[in-house]
């Protein structure tokens, strides 16, 4: 059995027969002492029981200080009645009082956690059993923030402080200095409980200024120096991918690609130094091939950073030159014929001239909605990278009979396709649209449009057996039909290298 036992407050109390020891020793002692008195006073050998006595005084004490430090500090062998933190945090809330100092190394702790991108505490095992579960608890929610602080020491501290105070985690934080104060771009984790204005209030208490925030998903987990990478490669192997990489680079924004001169009366040529122009919400790049990109992004301002690695994308473009994936996929009609399927560029634009001229003035003015004759000066634009992804239909011979088109349209998606009249209702049509579909799911795009007439039963048709929601709009005779990609990107799987395949 144990020498101690616990008590209420956490101390260890003395067991019972270590009072009993002790007060006989004390009583032994009184009566000794007696003894030793009465025989000083009356017998003549006075002086010599007085140092005898002396000495057992001197024994019983060094008799009681071994007895106390053997039993009173040695360790328990069983439970000593220490309370962890747990328990004792469990058992009620305490106040306590802090010093100043104590307070600021508080916030300096709950700040280099934040920054950290870890839990604020690591709970023991003690805790992890205790504690109860919260079944009602919502998940975790991602959050991407983007506010401005002043450029003084401590402001970030502060800022990071707040954030630990609504429970929200620190993954990943961007700077972006500006000549007054800094833009600080975060990843940010919460309980699923806390809304955007609870953050964005805590913000604003803490110094921050101009916030913006919106939710986030998975694929911003990415670090910044690798999601810039990944976007250079993609760039790197397809031309067609610079508009899609400048729209991941800087998030919900209008790309526009502009010729070199613009047409039109009384309008001066636009075009931009050879470093390029930032302005606020819109920053004008010099085009590979002459043009300019116009970069726009209303609700956010862009910073010097996010200017510096466009420009880096788009001069990177430009030393590669024009160049798409060669590709190629061959199929087998119904009927037996084999047709390649491939992806096309400015270097087929005498092939699809001559696919035109064997087309009829009705299929033309069906894909075109105008004049026929104005139907080959689109090609240029059409077959061109920077505006898109072109596919093209070849037949054994070379001869090009369908070309169909994912085109950038700001921030929409648009398809068109057409089809040599001799080729149609052979599905060469329904192909090409499933594959341009594909392409714009892996790029990230939440729909497309087909601009057509509501007597072209084909296109209906082929839009139809996506079976993917739609939406009709009838103007004037022209039908725009589209196509939401949510249930298509659900059934897409992502390959250990981030490319998207159909199952």
């Amino acid at each position: 059995m144990s020498d101690v036992t616990r008590a209420k407050h956490g101390r260890p109390v003395h067991h019972w027969r270590r009072d009993l020891v002790e007060l006989a020793a004390l009583f032994t002692a009184v009566a000794v002492a007696d003894v030793v008195a009465d025989l000083v006073g009356h017998g003549p050998d006075g002086p010599t029981l007085l140092a005898i006595s002396a000495l057992a005084l001197v024994a019983t004490a060094g008799f009681h200080t071994w007895w106390s430090r053997r039993h009173g500090h040695a360790p328990p062998t069983g439970d000593t009645g220490a309370r962890s933190a747990a328990e004792l945090r469990q058992a009620g809330p305490t106040e306590r009082t802090e010093s100043p100092e104590s307070k600021s190394k508080s916030a300096a702790t709950s700040t280099s956690r934040a920054l950290s991108g870890s839990e604020a505490t690591s709970a023991s095992p003690s805790e992890q059993s205790s504690a109860p579960a919260d079944p009602v608890a919502a998940p975790a929610a991602l959050w991407r923030m983007r506010t401005t602080v002043r450029d003084a020491p401590g402001s970030l501290a502060v800022l990071c402080t707040a954030l630990a105070g609504q429970q929200v985690d620190i993954l990943s934080l961007q700077t972006h200095p500006l000549a007054e104060g800094t833009v600080d771009e975060f990843l940010l984790r919460a309980p699923g409980e806390v809304e955007a204005s609870e953050i964005t209030r805590a913000v604003s208490s803490a110094g921050g200024s101009g916030t913006w925030i919106e939710r986030a998903d998975a694929h911003d987990l990415v670090d910044a120096p690798t999601r810039v990478l990944g976007l250079a490669t993609r760039t790197a192997l397809d031309a067609a991918e610079l508009p899609l990489a400048l729209r991941q680079l800087l998030g919900r924004c209008t790309i526009r690609s502009l010729p070199a001169t613009t047409a039109g009366k009384g309008r001066e040529p636009e075009s931009v130094p050879v470093e390029g122009a930032l302005e606020d919400t819109v920053m004008r790049l010099r085009a590979p091939e002459g043009g300019v990109i116009t970069v726009e992004r209303p609700y956010l301002p862009f910073t010097p950073t996010e200017f510096a690695r466009a420009r880096a994308l788009v001069e990177l473009d430009a030393r590669l030159g024009p160049r798409i994936p060669r590709s190629q996929d061959v199929l087998t009609l119904p009927e037996g014929n084999a047709i390649t399927v491939r992806r096309a560029d400015t270097g087929d634009l005498d092939a699809a001239r001559e696919m035109h001229e064997r087309c009829s003035a009705r299929t033309l003015g069906m894909r075109y909605h105008g004049p026929v004759g104005d139907a080959d000066r689109y090609l240029n634009h059409l077959l061109s990278p920077r505006f898109g992804r072109t596919l093209a239909v070849q037949t054994a011979s070379g001869r090009i009979v369908g070309l169909g088109h994912l085109l950038w349209d700001g921030d929409e998606t648009e398809v068109a396709l057409l089809v040599e009249d001799d080729w149609q209702r052979r599905g060469i049509g329904s192909e090409l649209l499933g594959r341009l579909v594909r392409m714009a799911v892996e790029a990230g795009c939440e729909s497309v449009y087909a601009v057509t007439q509501a007597s072209n039963t084909g296109m209906v048709a082929a839009m139809r057996g996506l079976e993917l929601p739609l939406d009709y709009q009838i103007e004037e005779g022209t039908l725009v039909v589209t196509a939401r990609l949510a249930a298509a990107a659900a059934a897409v799987e992502v390959t250990e290298f981030g490319r998207a395949e159909a199952p």
